[in-house]
């Protein structure tokens, strides 16, 4: 593997500008202040934002990729959405001190593959509707559901990180980078291959089936992780690593122990879990095809994340079953009273503030500050980290998110404990 004398020029400006940005002093101060919140110690509420309409933010070229080697316009993309976030709406994002080098890990998959009808209405952004082709019907399709076959290509990591430290090494250190904890949500994976409607009409029509196929699931997610430990391809995620739908992982509760450095198990991480589409399904159905089994693979991890878009304020009592949890996810169709009463300050309330407040047709600020004191002055006992995500478009206005990132940073002040 080798670098085109273009692709590395490139590369290597785009590492000297971020390596000068990760020798500022507020990274480690930063860092500090996100492990404190994790660690349920008073800090003012932290800020980060990902899931951004990165096809409506290039402004001066900025976005503008110009390598062409497919492995190098990855790295490319990467740093360049680096800075472009430190320097238009960073809250409070941290810039590693290094560049990662991914190990070649393959995963064959469950045997299922989502067969979909897609409809676009922007062919520029990758948020599309779709319409799912059912493939689990009968109680038998659980066949279809097999375990994955995890592979590790050293001699293919070894090359990319040769190359990289060839090119990039004198700029920034290379740090070969494993599995840094993984989104668990058989859920979304079932929906694809069941339909919606479908596994909700199953849970009342046919409950057996629907635990077996879900038990199955989990069997062979775990079978993964299994893969995952005994090849040796987890790197601790206790850092600028996001954990489930929330934000960062500092803490110093992990790794914890036992801890070997040169065998990393799932116990030294973060794991996360979230069923999205139970936001209108009782707790105790909830618990009865999810949580129960979610709980298997949520106990191997060290601290856990559980929720996204399902509103959670409604289910703290099934949430405080969960050993290890540490952060819950609360969207924007919580009640923040609620809320913050049944969270208090036992975990962090991961706060999702509506990104339909970027989407409008006039960007409104005065709104978009409302909405955060709102919920802010409801948390202010709690322990809160902020992430704006599942942005879908800002109408073609980055700076509508450049100054949302000054407006949350303004008002987080108002809320330091």
């Amino acid at each position: 593997m080798k670098i085109s004398d273009t692709d590395r020029e490139v590369l290597r400006s785009l590492s000297g500008a971020l390596a000068e940005i990760a020798a500022l002093d507020v990274h480690a101060e930063k860092a500090e202040m996100w492990a404190r919140v994790n660690k349920l110690q008073n800090v003012r509420p932290m800020v980060w934002m990902n899931e951004i309409p990165w096809h409506e933010m290039n402004v001066n070229d900025e976005l503008t990729i110009q390598c062409e080697d497919e492995f190098c316009r990855e790295l490319e993309d990467n740093m360049r959405k680096t800075l472009y976030q430190w320097r238009h709406m960073p809250g409070d994002m941290i810039v590693n001190d290094y560049i990662s080098c991914p190990l070649a890990i393959g995963d064959s998959g469950f045997g299922l593959d989502e067969v979909v009808d897609i409809a676009i209405t922007d062919p520029e952004n990758d948020v599309v509707s779709r319409k799912f082709h059912r493939q689990i019907v009968d109680p038998e399709d659980i066949e279809k559901i097999v375990n994955a076959v995890i592979t590790h290509d050293e001699t293919a990591t070894e090359q990319r990180y040769e190359m990289m430290c060839e090119a990039l090494g004198d700029i920034m250190p290379i740090r070969k980078e494993g599995i840094k904890g993984m989104w668990f949500s058989p859920w979304d994976e079932l929906i694809r291959w069941w339909g919606v409607q479908e596994a909700l009409m199953d849970m009342v029509l046919r409950p057996q089936m629907v635990n077996d196929i879900m038990s199955r699931l989990v069997d062979v997610y775990i079978d993964r992780l299994d893969q995952w430990e005994k090849l040796n391809v987890l790197t601790p995620n206790n850092d600028n690593t996001r954990v489930g739908s929330g934000a960062y992982g500092y803490t110093d509760e992990l790794p914890g122990e036992p801890f070997d450095p040169e065998h990393i198990t799932a116990r030294n991480l973060w794991g996360c879990a979230t069923a999205q589409i139970f936001s209108q399904v009782s707790p105790e159905m909830h618990w009865e095809f999810a949580l129960r089994h979610e709980m298997r693979y949520l106990e191997r991890w060290g601290l856990t994340y559980y929720g996204c878009c399902e509103p959670l304020d409604i289910k703290m009592d099934l949430m405080r079953k969960i050993p290890n949890l540490r952060k819950i996810s609360m969207s924007p169709w919580v009640e923040p009273e609620r809320a913050a009463a049944r969270v208090a300050e036992d975990y962090v309330y991961s706060f999702k503030p509506n990104p339909a407040v970027l989407a409008e047709d006039r960007w409104r600020p005065e709104q978009a500050r409302e909405d955060l004191v709102k919920v802010l002055d409801a948390a202010r006992s709690c322990h809160v980290e902020i992430i704006m995500k599942d942005i879908s478009t800002v109408r073609r206005q980055p700076q509508r998110l450049w100054e949302w990132d000054k407006i949350v940073m303004e008002v987080v002040e108002d809320y330091a404990r």
